[in-house]
This record gives structure tokens, C-alpha cells and sequence, in this order.
């Protein structure tokens, strides 16, 4: 621990706002594609009482294993169909990951480096927007990282239980992405025991054990796939009829994205995990680098036995094998996150006061920089509509606390730039949930017009073209979505009266044609993949597009049917 009570306290309060952060945007509403459909897929499970069958807008989907949704689907089944009860348990599962880093960094190295480590992880950009933007990684992140610590324990201290939970924790991460998942947690393992030539550890029988309580424990699974596709092969699933559930979780989901083979294909680029931790692991990435290099460079100097393999190998043999992959998303470097931090604190800790400390200090103070003067250059191009008082007061005293923290006790250097280093972080990520992001949902349509309509026409069913499906519409509307190839099929509509919500370029011909009232028009822009002219005020009608919400009615449309 810190060697003063006063140093002491600013450490639990920076881990206390950290974790704040991290829940500052537990009310924002859910962004883009994949938080959205998530979401409808574990509210459809609720509705229908169904936990082992996955449908997406009416239709079979394969596309990820369980776990998640039910997690989603017991919190919305506490808490109600929220956005806040979409996040909370990916948000507790990435803090269990935060204690098992805790946890692993103390047996690992000493308290102090623990709890660098843990702020480290909690400030990481990713982590954050992942907290906000909620998909699988947050889970994977908490179930790898307690995995990896429960195998550790299980041969260093000889317990049996220690086994189980380790084997239970990598069937669950197994249940949330595929048999991937365990790359990080083998590599880490079987990395320290490999380079460390601990040959009876590496090869005894508790492994073999473990493997088959993971197939065990990921039972559940198998059998949800089974049920749903395996023995009804006459499903038409990506396009084709005798698609097999378990074969997809195994090969196609894992295999076949690695190697391009597979229905969901991508385009890999091995540099792509380098260049992406430079932003997505800010502010700690470039120091990351750095001491990644040194720890290489003293790797080979010195006994392989003295060696801190665990996080290294962990870390690498996970990045390199997805790098090889032809299938590549940002937030899949999420789950190393822990172990990068682990690496990194223990660096820190052990960096001395010369030229590679002054190069350290020269590097954080730049991007200490850049990271203040951020926001303040996004919030005068982007003008936020949104503004909460509260949020700038804090904010501001962050930036207080940033500029003045050296006269409010007597830190040492590395630890004053550390800190300074993570009050950065939190003022930017803090600005973005709390005032920018709430403002750039305003621009996500589909959301806009579920608000809308549950307001003006809480009872009232919606319907949208398929080609411009909206999950965040269907997730946030209260009552029924009604999906259509084609406006030719607004005649089929068993409706007397319903909403269209359809682009502008769809409904011009048929607002010209017989003229209807237009209840709304919404901006549009894809709010997940921002850019520069959208950011700017000036340049940003340029980017927009527009949807409608019109009335429909039956004696308008449906002249002669009755209504229901």
C-alpha cells in the first residue's frame, strides 16, 4: 500500500471515482446495432418465457452463445425493460473482473501495484465506452480474468475448489463468445508453467480434469443449440436450410471467422491490435508500449524462473492469434485489458528515477494534455444540445483538482503523475456519458421515434421496412413492431390504424401520392461511427438524413376491413 494514510486516501478516492465513471453512463440511451439488438433478444426471451431459444425480430438467430442474454434477461426480469437494466449486470461483471485484477496483481506482486492496477483497468478508454456501449465484453472480461485466477491458485496452493471455479468461470466465457475465450486463460497458464519448465504442473492430470468440468458446465449450451437448430434442420439460418447449432458454436462461429471460412466473414490486418490499443487503452497506452519493450528486453537478461509470465503470456499469445484472424472488432481487445494493467503497474512500480523515468513523465504529461484540451476542442465543434450543470461542476473540479494536486500533499513524483494521468481520464470519460453522448443519441433516430411515439401513441403498433430496421426501435417501443419487405405490403397490415416509420427517401412517392400527416421527422446519422463533419456543427446537416413517423389509417388505406 501507499506509504501514508494521506496517499492512502487519494487512491480510494480516485478508485471510488473511477468506478463512478465507469456508471456514468448507465442512462445513456443504447447506441448503434449491437446493444440494441441484444437488448430486443433478451426482452423476447422474457416476453415469451423462453430461455433456451434466441430470436431475433421474429426470426431464429445463432450468432452468439447464451450467457449474456440471460444474465439480461434475469436483471429485466427484476428491473423492467430499461436501458439501465441492460447495463447493470455487464457493469457488475467487468467490476468482478476489476477484484479478480485486484486480486491476481496482490498474489502476483504486492498491494500497491494491486491497486495501480485496478485504477489502470478502471481508466483504460475501452473499458469505459464498452461499460456504455454494452455488448459481450464486459462479461468476458470479468469471467477470463477470474478464470485465470482460480487456475493460479488451483496448482500453486494444491486446491481442488480452486479448480472448479476456474473451470466454471471459462465455461461461462465459453457460453458468452465461443471456445476462444479460453486462448487468454490457457495462454496465460500454460504460458507461465511452459516458460517457467514447470513440466509436472504443465502436464498433470488436473487439467485434463478441468476440461472435462468446462465441457460439463457449458452443457447448457449445447443443448439450447441442439433444441433449436440441430434437430430441426429444415430452419433456413444465413440463407440455408440443415444448419447445425453446435457445429457453428464449435467451427463456424470460431474457426470459421479465424480463417474466413465461415457465414460471418471479415478482413484482417495483423497490425490492427497494435495501432488499436494506442486509443483504445489510453491514457496508458503509450507508456504500455514502452514498458512492454523493457520488459522484453529484461525477459532475456534474467531467469526464466524469476519471471512474471502469467500477464505476459496471457497478453501476447491472445493478440497474436487474433491478429492472424481475418475477423477483427476493436472491443475484442477488451479482454487482455486486465492483464495489460496488471504488466503495466507492475512496471511502474519497479521504473526508476533516470532517463526512462524522464521519458515516461514526458510522455504522460503529453498526453495529460491532449486528453485535457480534448473535450474542450469536442464541446466547441460538436455544441452539445444536452447540458447537466451538475456534470460541468464536477468536471470542473477535476480540472481543479488536476491542475492543483502537487500543493495538496507531499506526493512522490511517480505517484503525482499517476494520479494526474487517471483524473485525465476520468474527466474525459465522464464529459463523454455524462454531456456528449447523451446529446449525440439525439441524432439516433430509431430511439427518437419510439420516445416519441410511446408518448403521443402509447397503444399504437409501428411498422418499418426491413432494410432499415431499427433494434433500437423495436427495443424502446412499448407497443408492437410490425416489419415490411416493402411499402406494397402496407395493404397487408391487419391494423385500422398504425405508425410507418420509414426514411424520407421511402416515403416522398407515397406522402405525393395520397397526402398524410406527417407526425415527425427525426435526424438520422449512424451514431456508433462518428466523424469528423458530423462532429463540427457547421458540416454536420451535410451528414444527416431523415425518417418519418406517419399516421396511418384505415379509411385512408384499408377502406371496408375492421380493425382490431
Amino acid at each position: 500500500m501507499p506509504t501514508s494514510s494521506h496517499q492512502r486516501a487519494w487512491l480510494y478516492f480516485l478508485l471510488f471515482l473511477a468506478i463512478a465513471v465507469n456508471f456514468s453512463g448507465l442512462f445513456v440511451v443504447l447506441l448503434g446495432a449491437d446493444g440494441p439488438l441484444y437488448a430486443s433478444i433478451a426482452r423476447t426471451m422474457v416476453e415469451k418465457g423462453n430461455y433456451v431459444e434466441l430470436f431475433s425480430h421474429g426470426t431464429d438467430w445463432l450468432d452468439k452463445p447464451h450467457f449474456p442474454f440471460w444474465a439480461t434477461a434475469l436483471s429485466f426480469e427484476v428491473f423492467g425493460f430499461t436501458t439501465w437494466a441492460y447495463k447493470l449486470p455487464a457493469i457488475l461483471f467487468l467490476l468482478l473482473g476489476v477484484w479478480y485484477a485486484y486480486l491476481l496483481a496482490r498474489k502476483l506482486y504486492n498491494e500497491k501495484t494491486a491497486y495501480w492496477a485496478v485504477i489502470i483497468l478502471l481508466t483504460a478508454q475501452h473499458i469505459v465506452i464498452s461499460n456504455n456501449d454494452v455488448r459481450a465484453e464486459p462479461y468476458l472480461t470479468g469471467l477470463i480474468i477470474g478464470s485465470i485466477y482460480h487456475f493460479y491458485r488451483s496448482y500453486t496452493e494444491k486446491k481442488n475448489w480452486q479448480l472448479i471455479l476456474g473451470s466454471l468461470f471459462a465455461a461461462c466465457a465459453i457460453m458468452t463468445k465461443g471456445p476462444f475465450a479460453i486462448i487468454p486463460i490457457a495462454g496465460a497458464i500454460g504460458g507461465e508453467l511452459l516458460f517457467k519448465k514447470n513440466w509436472q504442473q504443465l502436464f498433470h492430470l488436473r487439467w485434463l480434469i478441468a476440461a472435462l468440468l468446462i465441457f460439463l458446465f457449458i452443457t447448457p449450451e449445447l443443448y439450447c443449440l441442439w433444441y433449436q437448430f440441430d434437430q430441426h434442420p429444415e430452419k433456413l439460418v444465413f440463407g440455408r436450410t440443415g444448419v447445425s447449432g453446435i457445429r457453428f458454436f464449435f467451427w463456424d462461429s470460431q474457426f470459421g471467422r479465424f480463417l474466413n471460412t465461415g457465414p460471418i466473414k471479415g478482413k484482417g490486418d495483423p497490425a490492427f491490435f497494435l495501432h488499436t490499443l494506442i486509443w483504445a487503452f489510453l491514457p496508458w497506452s503509450l507508456v504500455l508500449y514502452m514498458a512492454l519493450v523493457r520488459i522484453w528486453q529484461k525477459r532475456w537478461r534474467r531467469s526464466a524462473q524469476h519471471v512474471e509470465w502469467l500477464s505476459l503470456s496471457g497478453a501476447f499469445i491472445t493478440l497474436l492469434v487474433f491478429s492472424l484472424s481475418k475477423f477483427q472488432l476493436p472491443h475484442y481487445s477488451n479482454i487482455i485489458f486486465p492483464l495489460l494493467a496488471i504488466l503495466l503497474s507492475g512496471y511502474l512500480q519497479q521504473v526508476k528515477l533516470s532517463k526512462e523515468w524522464k521519458a515516461v513523465h514526458v510522455v504522460q504529461t503529453i498526453v495529460i494534455t491532449i486528453m485535457v484540451i480534448a473535450p474542450l476542442l469536442l464541446h466547441y465543434f460538436f455544441r452539445p444540445a444536452t447540458l447537466s450543470w451538475p456534470a460541468l461542476i464536477l468536471i470542473f473540479v477535476l480540472i481543479i483538482l488536476l491542475v492543483f494536486l502537487p500543493g495538496m500533499g507531499s506526493f512522490p513524483s511517480k505517484t503525482l503523475l499517476f494520479y494526474r494521468t487517471a483524473l485525465a481520464a476520468l474527466i474525459v470519460n465522464f464529459y463523454l456519458n455524462s454531456i456528449a453522448y447523451p446529446s449525440i443519441m439525439h441524432y439516433q433516430a430509431g430511439s427518437e421515434a419510439a420516445f416519441y411515439s410511446n408518448k403521443k401513441f402509447p397503444h399504437i403498433p409501428v411498422v418499418q421496412l426491413r432494410k432499415d430496421y431499427s433494434y433500437a426501435l423495436t427495443f424502446y417501443l412499448h407497443s408492437r413492431v410490425i416489419t415490411i419487405d416493402s411499402l406494397q405490403q402496407l395493404e397487408q397490415i391487419p391494423y385500422s390504424s398504425y405508425l410507418l416509420y420509414a426514411p424520407d427517401n421511402e416515403t416522398e412517392k407515397l406522402i405525393s401520392e395520397k397526402p398524410m400527416p406527417i407526425k415527425k421527422e427525426f435526424d438520422y446519422f449512424p451514431v456508433s461511427m462518428l466523424n469528423g463533419k458530423f462532429i463540427n456543427y457547421k458540416t454536420r446537416e451535410e451528414e444527416l438524413s431523415q425518417f418519418a413517423l406517419i399516421l396511418m389509417s384505415e379509411p385512408e388505406l384499408h377502406a371496408g376491413r375492421s380493425g382490431e
